[in-house]
Formats: C-alpha cells, sequence, structure tokens
C-alpha cells in the first residue's frame, strides 16, 4: 500500500492492536478502540491502567489494524513508534473524544445498563495516549493478488 492508502486503512479500522513493553521486555498487545488525527492515533483509557504504566515505563510501541476474513481479502498495516501520555486539558482532547463519539457511539454500552462492579472499574480519571508512527509503514494487502475470492 502507499502510505495514503496505509493511512486510510488505519483511519477506517474499527479496532487496533497496540502492543507496549512490560519491564522486562515482553510485548503486551491490547485491542483499543482509537481515532486518528493528523496522522497521530489517540486511545483513552483508565489512569491507572497497565497499558498507561508500561507507556511510563517505555514509550516504544506498535500499533497494528487488520481486515479480510479469507485469506485472498488478508490485509494489514503495521505502525512502529512512540506512545506519549496526554492530559485531559490539552487541547486535541476535545477532538479526540469528538471523534471517538463519532466512530463508536453506536457501539458503546450504556453505563446504566453495565453491572455496578464493571461501572466502578471505569469509574475512574482518564488518560490518553498519542501513538505517533515512526520509520517505514509495514503493510500488506492479498486483494491485490488477483485471486478468486
Amino acid at each position: 500500500m502507499t502510505e495514503e492508502e496505509a493511512w486510510a486503512a488505519v483511519s477506517a479500522a474499527h479496532t487496533g492492536i497496540l502492543t507496549t513493553l512490560r519491564r522486562d521486555g515482553m510485548p503486551v498487545s491490547t485491542p483499543v478502540w482509537f481515532v486518528v488525527i493528523d496522522r497521530r492515533i489517540y486511545t483513552r483509557t483508565r489512569a491507572n491502567s497497565k497499558k498507561v504504566a508500561r507507556a511510563r515505563r517505555d514509550d516504544r510501541a506498535t500499533f497494528l489494524v487488520e481486515a479480510g476474513l479469507r485469506w485472498a481479502e488478508l490485509r494489514a498495516v503495521h505502525l512502529s513508534g512512540r506512545v506519549t501520555l496526554i492530559d485531559e486539558d490539552v487541547p486535541v482532547v476535545a477532538a479526540v473524544e469528538a471523534e471517538l463519539k463519532r466512530k463508536y457511539d453506536g457501539f458503546t454500552t450504556a453505563r446504566e445498563a453495565m453491572p455496578q462492579p464493571t461501572r466502578d472499574h471505569y469509574s475512574v480519571a482518564k488518560t490518553y495516549l498519542c501513538f505517533e508512527a515512526e520509520g517505514r509503514i509495514l503493510s500488506w494487502d492479498n486483494r491485490r493478488l488477483g485471486l478468486a475470492t
């Protein structure tokens, strides 16, 4: 994929996989809902989450999106880069919140429909993560192979 096609694929993806590093260097991959603004990937999480602790300790990360059910349809974009933490008072947060609402509004569970322990779990301060890609974008698109699906 071209760089423009790769970023379009990332932007259109529903769920991304953010990989951060544990203290011992072992990677941990977690699914995240996210938005892309100016070729930066933003996600929101609990301030006390393990991924926040890992990002504080080591900002190296990767981000992956994929699509396709059959082998002939598989496509993906893999980005390597750095993740930084953003406070709620940074101006881009309002844009991130608006985009998250637009993108995921029909997919969320109403707070009142959640069991109390789940509500309690998510009723903590939020932190925003900003992933910035560095270097070469790895991508593939098996649809371009011209195989019958």
